[in-house]
């Protein structure tokens, strides 16, 4: 049978401010990626996203960003490499500690917005996030998008490395993101989403912006938690995945 883990960015309310339907979207997910509070979240919330993961037997993983709230993480910085490095071991030791004391082991790092962005063609800052998470736990897996410079780094690193593709986000030719900046860059159609996903898993290959065919087989597949619609997009993401015999399942049941 097919497998594929499918994951969601959580946790990425803060304070007094609530951002997206983390509880209802986890009944469908296999894998939740926690902010840990430099694009978003905090350490209440942290906490919190952990527990409802645990309890819900999603795999917990950290969504390390860039020190950027008013921006969600979604502008890119000038930091260099070092600076890289250190702000990603600094935020999955810190939702590290949240699972160890909640007794939930953390499974995988996958970073967020430009950073992600910036590391799949950047091999400067793949390696440094590769090496951050080697440092904290050489048997987390790393997610990167399919085909990426992440992913290159993560596995040179000895690390198990995850292929993600996105069933809310347009592609371009070369295999990369469309920018959130130019227009359909965002499918917010469940419908769509879904079949996308469906062809990703069965047939390998997703249909970039322009026409084009993009190869790719991903090991898991991300679905964006902080829109209004992310509930419905989960569930009819698991319905069309199941209905297509594909087996949902977290990275750290993934054969590998």
């Amino acid at each position: 049978m097919i497998s594929v883990d499918l994951n969601c960015d959580m946790g990425e309310g803060f304070g007094a401010y609530s951002i997206g339907d983390d509880e209802g979207v986890l009944r469908y997910v296999s894998s939740a990626n926690v902010a840990c509070g430099f694009h978003a979240g905090d350490p209440s919330v942290m906490e919190r996203t952990v527990a409802l993961a645990a309890a819900a037997g999603v795999s917990v993983g950290a969504h390390p960003g860039f020190p950027d709230l008013a921006g969600f993480g979604r502008r890119e910085l000038a930091a260099s490499a070092d600076e890289v490095r250190a702000m990603v071991l600094y935020q999955v030791g810190a939702l590290g500690a949240f699972a160890a004391a909640r007794g939930v082991a953390l499974t995988h790092v996958k970073p967020h917005g430009a950073l992600y962005n910036m590391a799949a063609r950047r091999t400067d800052l793949a390696v440094a996030i590769a090496e951050a998470v080697a440092a904290y736990d050489p048997s987390l897996v790393l997610v990167g998008l399919y085909g990426s410079e992440l992913v290159k780094a993560g596995n040179a690193a000895g690390l198990r490395c995850a292929g993600e593709a996105f069933a809310d986000r347009a592609y371009r030719a070369d295999g990369s993101l469309v920018p959130r900046s130019q227009p359909g860059a965002v499918i917010d159609d469940p419908a769509a989403c879904a079949a996308r996903a469906v062809r990703m898993v069965s047939d390998g290959s997703v249909t970039a912006i322009g026409g084009e065919r993009v190869e790719l087989r991903p090991d898991t597949i991300c679905l964006h938690g902080d829109g209004d619609g992310a509930l419905e997009l989960a569930a009819a993401l698991s319905k069309a995945l199941r209905e297509a015999g594909v087996d949902i399942r977290p990275l750290s049941r993934a054969d590998g």
